[in-house]
């Protein structure tokens, strides 16, 4: 097994395994950064629209796997905190085959309703070839991601942050590579884009597949104990459903809001696809830090320290407060030589909507660390319902909100851009009210029974069942 995180100084112990998660997740968004750039400064800016609305595309729907693994991570870290061997055994392989079938599913249902997704994000009719020609080839790397994702949250789970990073920069860097090969070199268009992408993908997801497998080989002994069984994989489908129907919901919202977006012309989508990078990629540590909080919560739920938990959540609050401040001001400070990475410096138009976009909704990233830290606790805790209704909160507020303002003629789309840290704020205010409103009705878990070392504690299981039979 890796590192435990029930043990040691809180604060250190918590930026060290989130510190490579960040670092990882950052470079995770390079793939993305470097079609942008590429085709930005090679394609021009009606490629550059048509990339950004795809990456609103695949972002909601690889959420579903995304919001599995992460649930599947929670009920490993509580088996490890357990040191419960065999149910952790039993629960990686019920994960994959889980995550497998939905993997493909998906992938399936994609290429046969590609023409209608396009048609939903009200796509002009100018970038609908370009789009189509892009989205084929970068769905094709959906299972890729699915065995990255996958193994990622078992490492992660098991207290190593380190290895996923290492192969994440690994692909990053062949990316971007490809990326200046196919397109500026060999001319291959849009197309050339996705191709690098979805190539760097698939060596990250069966590299990292590969080494967990050779590190670990126990975990994949099945003997005669370890069996695929119905009721974990019953289990893991409770205990990760809230939590993709919050990724899910949470991205339904942003590709809501790219309809809205789009229906302003190609200048606004331009200006959205370019913002949109760099504030994904600013917010990343703190939504980084949600999640290395979350496993770190829940390994202590699992060996049932609910001292270290309440250390770890005032710890937690302290910096994610600080990093959230300092991001704020560097994205405030350095707008527009951002935005300029992306866009022609002739298009001046282009600039000056993403810039208006970054000083609005880069100002409050605190927010938006808060949530992310109240997502995590919630679903460590067992009340992934808990992070669905911040996500509704958040996510609606914006949506609603988004349509309203932009609709005033004196607003226009500035209200799009007000529109998200509104939410932000209305979300963290429930969230916390909620916080302290349960924490005094028995909010964490006691520590578990002696007898019982197969069982999720009630508290973090909902309605799973408990030993391995």
């Amino acid at each position: 097994m890796e590192n435990e995180l029930t043990r040691g100084p809180v604060a250190k112990t918590m930026l060290r395994f989130a510190v490579p998660m960040i670092l990882g997740n950052l470079l995770q968004q390079c793939y993305n950064i470097a079609d942008t750039l590429i085709v930005g400064k090679f394609l021009g800016t009606d490629a550059l629209a048509a990339v950004g609305s795809a990456f609103s595309l695949m972002t909601f729907l690889t959420s579903i796997l995304l919001g599995l693994a992460m649930g599947s991570g929670t009920v490993f870290s509580i088996r490890f905190g357990q040191k419960d061997d065999l149910g952790l055994k039993e629960d990686v392989l019920a994960s994959f085959a889980l995550l497998g079938v939905v993997a493909v599913t998906v992938n399936i249902l994609i290429f046969a309703g590609i023409d209608w997704l396009i048609w939903v994000l009200r796509i002009p009719s100018s970038l609908v070839t370009m789009m189509r020609e892009y989205l084929i080839v970068v769905f094709a790397g959906l299972i890729g991601i699915f065995l990255y994702n996958f193994f990622a949250s078992l490492l992660r789970s098991l207290g190593n942050s380190l290895v996923p990073l290492l192969f994440l920069a690994v692909s990053a860097v062949l990316n971007i590579g490809l990326d200046l090969w196919f397109v500026a070199g060999l001319h291959r268009g849009i197309a050339g884009a996705a191709e690098a992408t979805v190539l760097s993908q698939y060596v990250s997801g069966i590299g990292i597949a590969v080494y967990t497998r050779i590190k670990f080989p126990g975990l994949w002994k099945k003997g005669e104990s370890v069996r695929l069984r119905l009721h974990r994989v019953r289990e893991i489908a409770r205990f990760s459903a809230l939590t993709c129907l919050q990724q899910s919901i949470m991205n339904l919202g942003i590709l809501a809001v790219q309809g809205l977006v789009n229906s302003f012309g190609t200048t606004v989508m331009a200006a959205f696809a370019a913002a949109v990078k760099i504030d994904a990629f600013a917010y990343l540590p703190v939504q980084d830090f949600g999640n290395a909080f979350s496993i770190f919560t829940a390994q202590n739920v699992g060996a049932g320290h609910t001292d270290r938990i309440q250390k770890g959540i005032r710890t937690a609050v302290v910096i994610s407060l600080g990093f959230g401040l300092f991001l704020s001001a560097c994205v405030f400070a350095f707008a527009g030589p951002l935005t300029t990475l992306f866009i022609k410096a002739e298009e001046t138009a282009v600039i000056a909507e993403g810039v208006r976009y970054l000083r609005i909704e880069g100002a409050f990233y605190f927010l938006i660390g808060g949530l992310f830290l109240l997502y995590g606790l919630y679903r460590a805790l067992g009340k992934p319902g808990m992070s669905v209704v911040l996500t509704v909160v958040s996510l609606g507020t914006r949506v609603l909100l988004a349509y309203a303002l932009s609709a005033v003629p004196a607003v226009g789309v500035a209200g799009v851009w007000w529109s998200v840290p509104i939410g932000w704020l209305l979300a963290d205010a429930l969230g916390t009210g909620y916080y302290f409103f349960k924490r005094k009705k028995g909010l964490f878990p006691s520590r578990p029974q002696a007898a019982g070392p197969g069982a999720i504690p009630p508290e973090a299981a909902g309605s799973g069942r408990g030993k391995t039979p």
